[in-house]
């Protein structure tokens, strides 16, 4: 992560000192071009010689390149074809479970010789499944014992706590220690991030000794030192960068919108049947004030699924209005954009009908704007914006076009902030004369560690009450293997709650209509390794069985969107009694008269995901009913998640679970593959209190020296951070 020009050593092309062919192998498979990166490249645990690692954790690993400690229980060799092929199966235990290595062919000779019982020795290779046991093919060994062909490796790895790598196939952990080797000598020249009062202050290593114990640790506390160490260098450095952006942001000028007394937001606020939440009230508050200052607002409104951010956000929108600005609320489908614009016009009432017959003097024009709208009202539209005709505007990405232009953007509000890029909400940002005030709504709740790493340059408000008359929902998992009439009796309760005037979801992972790909199967399945359920499949079967003579429809991304809107439209007037669909109903889809959820092949989704489409149903007097339907068997992880989602219905809990069983880089936005999160030894759940502390250090260091003239270490170390790359992780979230 420290990077500077005076330091040729650490910053030397790894051909240098390690050959073409190895050097090759780190930068394609592990991302790691220079001396630097290497020392960066942290071992996932260590080994003991006298401890045996654990093998009995290998089932959640399938599939993946994994390193062992282990001993050789028996090793023999069998023949097959008529005695022309061999094959040698060794199996070798830990003390916590057994695992069986396979050897074909010429192949044979050489481990048939090495490994003999009682050896000790670590093994790397690709976990896969063969006859329903786990097993390593031709994996890599360096044997560990007196017996070792390399004594002087053994000699060393002896006496030490021996670090296991995260490696890959063409390169072992021992091997990757090996090339550690070459390059520590040069860890006593990195340059140092931290400003020194504030690592004296907080009893941290200086970072080339923090480098040299957690690559070649002495003792446990080595390691302990060295993380600690290592974890703020990554929290710091971080909340630096997203000081200096939430610095530069408060440099920028804004115009400050007050609302004007007896003016359009009153107006509204007049027409409200019911009072605001006590949340509501606060938050809106907090808004308010932002709106007021001279800089621009930055904030995220994060609220449980029906909490009412989006009327906190029409209040927002409607004060900007209120003195002459114009407010854009972006959605990240058609659907949402669709339904926000249906419920914002219906809450609105005549004073979303500015200039029409019938319309209010105090209102305004509201106008839709997505991809798919024919020509003529989308002129229209473009028309009314540049204009100033139009006060509000909601749409899709089609906002964000070169041609579509404001005539007084005030407010920018972005609807689940976690589907949009940061190009994407800085281009809209850019219509403004000057840059507008920002609002980033998302009903995925995030624990506060996250919200600072992630969304460290937006300020936080959070809604947590639900509004009165809201009702509590039941969730119950379904298993539709072990206990067939339980799916029954869901479908038989579907068509109580259909003939008792209500209405229902039923959620499928793919759409089944053979574009979508069903090769894409969880690790963990193992229902025959059949495709995931699709939307068309179980209408089908739905309306010939369970639910014939019902009115059922399917929604999903792949429909036109006239038929998308036509759908909705139905299902939301309650001539469709039964909609079965995709995920794209998952957020700010809002027909209060839908009482149950039926989610098929539940374990497909995370846990967040289920929470967000819950959140579906319940919206209404009458209590919500989710049904969580799943194939896998009771001892999987799979049916561990799903009971944790029907145990609460606390989003800020289940947010925290499904962090926990996620790596971090997926957290971070970084969930391509190959790409690797730059957290590297901070964990964002546990470590709360290095990211709160490393937050609070980095505003005073920002605040007194905004430039970091007087800390070129960590100046340097920050532009290593902000390659393009991390720069973009940085800012989408």
């Amino acid at each position: 992560m420290v990077c500077n020009e005076h330091v040729p050593a650490l910053d030397e092309d790894l051909k240098k000192t390690l050959g073409p062919a190895t050097a090759k192998v780190l930068a394609e498979q592990l991302g790691l071009h220079t001396a630097l990166d290497l020392l960066h490249h942290y071992p996932r645990r260590y080994a003991e010689r006298g401890e045996l690692t654990s093998l009995d954790g290998l089932a959640d690993q399938i599939d993946e390149h994994v390193t062992v400690v282990a001993q050789v229980a028996d090793a023999r060799i069998l023949t097959f074809n008529g005695s022309r092929g061999k094959r040698l199966e060794v199996t070798i235990t830990d003390g916590s479970g057994r695992l069986q290595l396979v050897f074909f062919g010429a192949g044979v000779h050489k481990p048939h010789k090495e490994l003999l019982p009682g050896t000790r020795a670590m093994f790397a290779g690709k976990v896969g499944m063969f006859n329903r046991k786990l097993q390593l093919s031709h994996p890599a060994y360096e044997p560990l014992g007196a017996e070792a062909s390399d004594r002087d490796a053994a000699a060393a790895f002896a006496n030490q706590l021996i670090p296991i790598y995260p490696a890959c196939a063409k390169l072992e952990s021992w091997k990757i220690a090996k090339c550690v080797d070459a390059v520590l000598p040069s860890a006593r020249e990195a340059v140092d991030p931290l400003p020194d009062a504030l690592r004296e202050g907080r009893g941290l290593v200086p970072l080339p000794e923090a480098l040299l114990k957690i690559h070649r640790p002495g003792t446990k506390a080595d390691i302990e030192d060295a993380r600690q160490r290592l974890k703020w260098d990554e929290a710091f450095v971080l909340q630096v960068a997203l000081a200096r952006r939430r610095h530069a942001d408060s440099q920028l000028p804004a115009v400050p919108r007050r609302p004007a007394p007896g003016g359009l937001l009153d107006a509204f606020d007049a027409k409200l049947p019911f009072t605001l939440t006590e949340g509501q009230q606060t938050v809106s508050k907090e808004i308010f004030d932002d709106l007021a200052t001279e800089h621009p607002m930055h904030r995220l409104l994060q609220g449980e699924v029906g909490s009412g951010k989006t009327l906190v956000a029409l209040r927002a929108m409607l004060a900007v209005v209120d003195c002459g600005g114009q407010a854009a609320m972006l959605a990240p489908t058609e659907v949402l954009a669709q339904q926000h614009h249906r419920s914002i016009t219906e809450m609105m009432g005549e004073l979303a009908e500015a200039g029409m017959l019938g319309g209010s003097d105090q209102g305004t024009k509201v106008v839709l704007l997505t991809g798919s709208m024919g020509m003529p009202a989308r002129r229209q539209a473009l028309l009314d914006l540049v204009t100033g005709e139009a006060g509000l505007v909601i749409g899709t990405h089609a906002l964000i076009e070169d041609k579509v232009q404001f005539h007084d953007l005030g407010l920018v509000v972005v609807d689940e902030q976690h589907r949009f890029g940061v190009e994407q909400r800085d281009a809209l940002r850019s219509k403004g004369k000057q840059p507008p005030h920002l609002l980033v709504m998302t009903a995925t709740p995030i624990p506060r560690t996250v919200a600072m790493t992630v969304f460290g340059d937006l300020e936080t408000s959070v809604l947590d009450q639900l509004p009165a008359g809201r009702s509590p929902i039941a969730t119950h998992v379904v298993p539709a293997k072990d206990k067939p009439h339980f799916l029954t009796r869901a479908w038989e309760r579907v068509r109580e709650e259909a003939e008792s005037g209500h209405q229902a979801y039923v959620v499928c992972p793919r759409i089944g209509d053979g574009e979508d790909d069903p090769k894409k199967k969880s690790a963990e399945d193992d229902s025959e390794n059949r495709p995931p359920l699709a939307v068309l499949e179980i209408a089908e079967q739905l309306v010939r069985g369970p639910l014939a003579g019902l009115s059922v429809e399917v929604l999903h991304g792949r429909m036109d969107p006239a038929d998308k809107d036509d759908v909705m439209r139905r299902f939301a007037a309650g001539e469709v009694k039964v909609l079965v669909a995709t995920t794209v109903i998952e957020v700010g889809v809002n027909v209060p008269n839908s009482t149950v959820m039926v989610i098929m092949d539940a374990d497909r989704f995370g846990v967040s995901q289920l929470h967000q489409l819950r959140g579906r149903v319940g919206r209404g007097s009458a209590p919500g009913l989710c049904l969580l339907v799943s194939e896998m068997h009771e001892a999987s992880p799979a049916r561990a998640r799903l009971a944790a989602v029907a145990a609460t219905l606390d989003g800020f809990e289940l947010s925290r679970i499904d962090l926990e069983q996620r790596r971090e880089g997926d957290v971070l936005g970084q969930a391509q593959s190959g790409v690797r999160s730059s957290l590297r030894m901070l964990a964002v759940i546990e470590d709360e209190e290095v990211i709160a502390q490393a937050r609070e250090e980095a505003a005073r260091v920002v605040a007194a020296d905004p430039g970091l003239e007087q800390l070129p270490g960590l100046r340097s170390a920050l532009e290593a951070l902000l390659d393009t790359e991390r720069e973009q992780y940085l800012e989408k979230g």
